[in-house]
């Protein structure tokens, strides 16, 4: 009776043990295959994907420019003297022809005095050589003269006709000499600079000698400021948007809240190697006389661009000796490297026109150990790992841009 009591104890006893032996052979090959998937996948090497994007339907870049005046003309003496009188002073509106200043010269009043004494001098000499010469004439009807006298007297006539005329250029040329002495506006605008005052010296090489020891040239600076000049130097990538079409909006310190539409000119033909610029031109309206030359101004340039052109981030790129690629990602998670056309390279970024489209998976930043084939596994990046993965906001309205003033 004992014995039977055992056995069902003992079999109990063989069937935890065979339990208990199987449960860890189970759980030895269930964390033997999950180590096993785990190396496998650790094996794979993990990518970062970013898709090509269009770029925004305009461009805008921003640029420093220097305002001028439609004319700038420094004005230079012409005879040495001392400044007599000056009579337009800085900011001054002139009229062609109005009266800057004069020139006191007492040499020259007294040369155009001689040169006029002169003249009459030969006049009375041409006349009395005139006269002989008509009684020679009459006297040869007579035979009272030979006719060597009578060659003699018209040659004489005649010397001192020339004798004349070269006296009347001499007072003609001390004459436009005198005209120096006033120094007048080229044509209507503003004097911008006035470089002399009463007593100053005036050399032969028109330069000033001032009290204060300061040695300049030109006297004034009259500005025709009706319309402004506005240069830029243009970035060579964007010279594609230089175009007669082309407007800018203006912006000058001294007016924070108002804009100024610049409308295109002309541009060089050429860039600068040193700067791998353009020089560009725009025109300036500027009746009120707000713009002043000399200023610095904030140029926004917006142009339309093509929607077909892709962007992507500048790391996304693989250069190879031959062309530029991208890595792609195809759909059973292999690596394919596609070649594409760049366009532009801007600042992290980079636009192509073509060799992948929006919807491939392009590799962010590709390790150099990829090839051709290599098995990976995407990942998502951390955030603000790739920029290019946020919705591109729309572009903001623009600021109205004109010459009036913004209402108060």
């Amino acid at each position: 009776m004992h014995s039977i009591l055992r056995q069902p104890r003992v079999v109990i006893l063989i069937l935890l043990c065979v339990v208990y032996v199987g449960y860890q052979f189970y759980v030895r090959k269930h964390d033997a295959d999950a180590l096993r998937e785990e190396t496998l996948r650790d094996a794979v090497p993990t990518v970062a994907v970013t898709h090509a994007r269009p770029i925004a339907p305009t461009a805008t870049i921003t640029l420093p420019g220097n305002i001028d005046a439609w004319y700038q003309a420094p004005i230079y003496a012409q005879i040495p003297g001392y400044v007599k009188m000056w009579y337009k002073d800085y900011g001054a509106h002139v009229k062609q022809g109005d009266v800057l200043a004069e020139i006191s010269q007492p040499t020259l009043d007294a040369e155009f005095s001689q040169a006029k004494a002169d003249l009459d001098s030969q006049r009375a000499k041409y006349n009395l050589a005139l006269v002989s010469l008509k009684r020679w004439l009459a006297l040869r009807e007579s035979h009272a003269v030979s006719e060597q006298s009578i060659s003699v007297a018209e040659a004489n006539e005649r010397s001192e006709a020339a004798l004349v005329k070269a006296a009347e250029n001499n007072v003609n040329n001390f004459l436009a000499k005198m005209r120096f002495k006033t120094i007048v506006a080229p044509y209507d605008g503003v004097v911008t600079q006035r470089n002399i005052n009463v007593g100053d010296y005036i050399n032969k090489d028109g330069n000033i000698s001032s009290a204060s020891g300061n040695t300049v040239s030109n006297l004034f600076s009259v500005a025709d400021m009706h319309k402004m000049r506005l240069f830029i130097s243009v970035p060579s990538a964007f010279a594609d948007m230089l175009k007669p079409s082309l407007t800018a909006d203006v912006t000058v310190p001294q007016f924070t809240n108002r804009h100024f539409t610049a409308k295109f000119l002309t541009a060089a033909n050429g860039i600068d190697p040193n700067t791998r610029t353009v020089i560009t031109e725009f025109t300036i309206d500027n009746d009120d006389a707000a713009l002043w030359p000399g200023s610095y101004a904030t140029v926004r340039l917006t142009v339309p661009v093509d929607t077909n052109i892709l962007s992507i981030p500048a790391s996304a790129l693989v250069f190879q000796e031959a062309n530029t690629q991208v890595a792609v990602v195809t759909d059973d998670d292999r690596i394919h490297f596609k070649s594409i056309l760049l366009s532009k390279i801007l600042d992290g970024t980079v636009e192509f026109t073509e060799g992948v489209s929006r919807s491939e998976r392009i590799v962010n930043n590709p390790s150099a150990a990829l090839l051709e084939g290599d098995k990976v596994r995407v990942v998502t990046p951390a955030p603000g790992y790739d920029l290019t993965s946020q919705e591109t906001p729309e572009p903001a309205a623009e600021p109205s841009s004109s010459n009036a003033s913004p209402a108060e």
